[in-house]
């Protein structure tokens, strides 16, 4: 297991602590712990809170966490060890490796069936999956629209069904753009996930685990916690008003998405959504892709891992949140081109992504740092204490810097 003792010393974190406390004491998290690195070092570590508020369990560093899209890193890893063995390219159409994704067919602006369709222009590519550039939709975020409904009445997300039954699923229903021409976060990291599969002749649990997190000693990261470690998955909360996410109150519900979810084995290893971890488990991860030590991909791997590849003007954009202008995305998650007032000035050239029970990592070339912050609270990938605990985290490694610099 990763050794999280700090060994870059004099980084204020104070403030975040406090700040980070406040959520706990205002019944806005149950719980929440971190660990940020300047280079590969770790500058802070710390958790406040409880990993089980109503049993008054503190929050420990081994305590397990539903990741949820945090699993889309490592996916996008799995398949970029592909690409580095020669197995495949980021160019190649999908239809080369799962048949029945060739051939789209492409809702028409302002359809109003299924069947209101065109043909696609051009094929689906694995660059196209990785940057949720594909024209695949999610069935999570946009009620009411005629893909949601689609993709839910055939049961898409059915944790009892196999990646190959979800790619046939997906066979049959149209794209809502043309393949490179848009942005939508969707099931497209999950058909990377059977790709793995196809490619590499192994489930996918079995090839993560034996490429990711064996060599990176990530001994509590996977599908399904052992029955052994089930007093160390945190509890996971409601909050109080979806749309107020600062209202006070938090609702225990540990069977979302589905009961029993984590304690048993299933049938779907969603390459998108599906792995529990730990914040050791994370930070061993996240340092694999730093500069200046050992890595898990090739330097020009990671170099490439880590561009902007939407065009010039095309931004993320979530259906409850709208487009998030100076937000691009990279082969493993977003970037930030141009920080928000919700983000800290030297946030720019961030690499980022989370889940939406608010685990979250990034990597900041600019100021050589990089973090982890993990929380279960429903919807949280965007909750205000996410923003507020960077950027004072980002303030901490900034006055630390200016504090070494020579007076005049």
């Amino acid at each position: 297991m990763e050794d999280l003792k700090v060994t870059a010393d004099g980084y204020d974190f104070k403030p975040a602590r406090a700040a980070m406390q406040r959520y706990i004491d205002n019944n806005l998290l149950s719980g929440i712990s971190w660990a940020v690195m300047v280079g590969r070092e770790l500058a802070n570590v710390n958790c406040v809170g409880w990993a089980d508020k109503e049993a008054q369990v503190p929050l420990r560093t081994d305590h397990i966490f539903r990741v949820f899209s945090n699993t889309k890193l490592i996916t996008s890893c799995a398949v970029l060890l592909l690409f580095e063995d020669g197995k495949l390219k980021l160019d190649d159409p999908i239809e080369k490796f799962i048949p029945q994704l060739g051939n789209r067919m492409v809702l028409r602006p302002g359809a109003t069936a299924l069947d209101d369709t065109e043909p696609a222009k051009g094929s689906i590519t694995i660059r196209h999956l990785l940057t949720h550039s594909s024209g695949l939709s999610y069935g999570f975020f946009d009620p009411g629209t005629l893909i949601y409904k689609a993709l839910n009445d055939r049961g898409v997300h059915d944790p009892r069904t196999t990646l190959a039954q979800m790619v046939d699923v997906l066979a049959d229903m149209p794209l809502i753009y043309h393949p490179g021409t848009s942005w939508e976060y969707s099931l497209a990291t999950d058909v990377l996930s059977r790709l793995v599969e196809v490619v590499s002749g192994q489930s996918f649990d079995k090839f993560i685990h034996a490429r990711i997190f064996a060599p990176l000693g990530m001994v509590d990261t996977g599908f399904v916690v052992p029955e052994k470690d089930h007093g160390r998955l945190v509890a996971y909360y409601a909050g109080a008003d979806l749309m107020e996410p600062m209202k006070p109150g938090l609702t225990r519900t540990d069977n979302a998405p589905f009961p029993g979810a984590y304690l048993r084995p299933i049938a779907r290893l969603s390459g998108g959504g599906g792995l529990v971890s730990t914040l050791p488990d994370m930070v061993a991860l996240i340092r694999s892709l730093l500069p200046r030590g050992p890595t898990l991909l090739k330097p020009e791997t990671i170099a490439q891992m880590t561009s902007n590849q939407l065009p010039e003007g095309q931004w993320i954009r979530f259906a409850l949140l709208g487009e998030q202008p100076g937000k691009g995305f990279s082969l493993a998650g977003g970037m930030i081109l141009q920080p928000s007032p919700f983000d800290h000035p030297d946030a720019a050239g961030e690499l980022y992504w989370g889940g939406v029970a608010g685990t979250q990592w990034w990597i900041s070339p600019k100021r050589n740092m990089a973090g982890v912050m993990m929380a279960q609270r429903q919807m949280s990938f965007v909750h205000p204490f996410s923003f507020e605990f960077k950027r004072l985290a980002y303030e901490a490694v900034k006055q630390h810097a200016e504090g070494m610099r020579p007076s005049a």
